[in-house]
């Protein structure tokens, strides 16, 4: 009996369940290794050169406007008693800044990877699922409803603490302010704007009716519906700023894209002249001693500015290579006889 079960549990007498396949083990020796080294380290330090060199050629533009100190052009908006506070940062171009411009604002000592912070949202609400709408899920906590028990679209901490300074770009051209069209189509991830987020169906042929029995969030000038008023496209939870926004950022200084220049007699950069940007103060990051910026750049074929990546690579390929070298040091020194086969 014991003979029998242990034959219907052997496996299969076929090369592969009795590990009889073909294999290959390579045999390293210092006549592969050392070249080995040497050839991985010239490519690692020929592509650090490329990403460095090409890093440094990205131009990049960055004026902070906290309004920290009292000569900052801001810093009269920094009273939270201030309402509708309009700030100009001036700043000139010597040359060609190539297009297209990039225009990001950016925040720093802001925890968007606290993870109470991360889950304050509704998913379910966010992909326009209508009963939601009702009852906010308890993660949203203490966004989910206001004082008067009404439920808060879109809930939760990010969505309330959502950035809402606003910004104009003018060129001077003799004196005159010429403003730079802002581009802001197309600047969430693609997997948000088509797949994560969805605005909820219209009822009775009204989107605004959607909404209805809910209030927006409380730091919110404006409900969902009403968050673009020039383009009725860019609205709900599909609004473009909304997006930017709602993808976390993983460290606590960082940018996020607000505009593009890539329109009219901007379409190939921002000629050299005098610029000045006009901000729509509302933000406030002094409390959490945060800071605020605007920040101008380009892009290559690498992406933005980047510098660390071309400087790993450098130091990566010149340890290949003085590794190649001490290997080949004491393999010379201390050879010994290959064994006999």
């Amino acid at each position: 009996m014991k003979n029998q079960e242990e034959t219907a549990n052997r496996p299969d007498n076929t090369a592969f369940t009795q590990q009889r396949l073909p294999a290959w083990q390579p045999m390293l020796s210092a006549g592969i290794v050392i070249p080995g080294f040497v050839l991985i380290g010239v490519a690692f330090i020929g592509i650090g050169i490329a990403l460095f060199v090409t890093s440094q050629n990205i131009q990049v533009l960055e004026r902070d406007y906290t309004g920290v100190d009292k000569d900052s052009p801001c810093f009269k908006c920094t009273n939270s008693g201030t309402k509708n506070c309009v700030c100009t940062i001036n700043f000139s171009l010597s040359k060609l800044f190539e297009g297209p411009v990039f225009f990001y604002y950016g925040l720093s000592n802001y925890y968007q990877n606290y993870r109470k912070y991360g889950v304050s949202r509704d998913d379910s609400q966010l992909s326009g699922d209508l009963d939601a709408f009702k009852s906010p899920a308890d993660t949203c906590s203490p966004y989910d409803k206001d004082s008067q028990d009404r439920p808060i679209v879109p809930c939760g901490s990010i969505a309330n603490s959502m950035f809402n300074d606003t910004f104009k770009l003018y060129q001077i051209v003799n004196g005159k302010k010429k403003e730079v069209p802002l581009d802001g189509k197309g600047i969430a991830w693609w997997t948000d704007y088509n797949i994560k987020f969805r605005n909820p169906s219209a009822v009775n042929g009204s989107f605004q009716a959607a909404f209805a029995k809910t209030v927006k969030p409380i730091n919110w000038a404006r409900p969902a519906y009403e968050l673009d008023p020039k383009d009725s496209a860019n609205n709900g939870f599909l609004n473009q700023d909304f997006l930017v926004w709602m993808r976390a950022a993983a460290f606590p200084d960082f940018r996020k894209l607000y505009r593009r220049v890539t329109e009219g007699d901007y379409a190939k950069g921002l000629p050299a002249g005098n610029y000045s940007l006009d901000i729509t103060y509302n933000y406030p990051v002094l409390s959490f001693d945060g800071r605020k910026k605007v920040v101008f750049s380009n892009v290559s074929w690498m992406g933005g500015k980047n510098q660390f990546l071309g400087i790993a690579y450098l130091v990566i390929g010149s340890l290949c290579v003085v590794m190649s070298l001490v290997m080949l040091i004491v393999y010379a020194k201390f050879k010994f006889p290959e064994e006999d086969a």
